[in-house]
């Protein structure tokens, strides 16, 4: 059995090692506040005018009841919106600023490179 922090962190690599594949710029990576976590803070060199992207990144074992996109219930996406609010203010980002999912799912029965990773862009739309 594999650990889910160990789990959650491999996930978080491969979306940040997904986002750098694409010329994604990472800017950092597993802020706290006191609304919870932003897995990863980011820009889309594609986005014109240029849009600060929060990623969050939800892993699920592949067989488990729930997948990662669905994970993200409301509670989930009210903190998430609150921890973003939160550090746009904190480093006074003024322009567009929206908040991805990267769902990744792991098949732990076997290796752990048997893995899909999913991209959905602007989940609070």
């Amino acid at each position: 059995m594999i650990d889910s922090q160990k789990l959650g962190r491999y996930a978080e690599d491969l979306a940040a090692k997904y986002l750098v594949s694409l010329g994604w710029k990472i800017l950092v990576r597993n802020v706290r506040d006191q609304y919870g976590e932003l897995d990863i803070v980011a820009f889309d060199p594609k986005d014109i005018p240029q849009e600060l992207v929060i990623v969050e990144v939800r892993c699920r074992t592949r067989n488990n009841v729930q997948d990662a996109i669905d994970s993200v219930d409301r509670r989930k996406m009210r903190a998430l919106l609150r921890a973003s609010e939160e550090y746009v203010d904190c480093i006074g980002w003024e322009g567009f600023w929206r908040i991805d999912l990267i769902a990744v799912t792991i098949d732990t029965k076997g290796s752990l490179e048997d893995w899909t990773l999913e991209h959905v862009r602007n989940i609070t739309a």
